[in-house]
């Protein structure tokens, strides 16, 4: 049998991207239209009007046209995250470096000790 997964989505680069969006804005001020007028820009590139959206979205809250976070703003938090969760991992090792030096401490100590007999 073969398998069911979904060819990768095409790579675009960030020129075309950037293309792209400029031209779904440059038609928003010329006309005043809505996102009525991505679907035919989408077309007229060969892309999806799903992905030429996104695209859209994305770039105006990177520009502060739209409310949301830009993509410097999710790096930064995921990155925050990242040392969130490294700190508290670090304090586990600490936690547990501390409790085996002292059972190693306790069983050196029973191994030093005299035996009766």
């Amino acid at each position: 049998m073969g398998s069911t997964k979904r060819p990768a989505p095409p790579r675009f680069s960030r020129e075309f991207k950037e293309r792209a969006v400029a031209m779904v804005f440059e038609a928003y001020e010329a006309e005043g239209t809505t996102y009525a007028i991505i679907p035919p820009i989408a077309e007229r590139l060969g892309i999806s009007r799903r992905v030429l959206y996104y695209w859209v979205r994305q770039a105006e809250a990177e520009t502060g046209r739209r409310p949301g976070l830009s993509e410097s703003d999710r790096d930064r938090l995921a990155q925050d995250a990242r040392v969130a969760e490294l700190e508290r991992e670090n304090r586990e090792l600490r936690r547990a470096n501390e409790i085996l030096k002292t059972a190693s401490a306790f069983f050196a100590a029973e191994l030093d000790r005299p035996r009766p007999g």
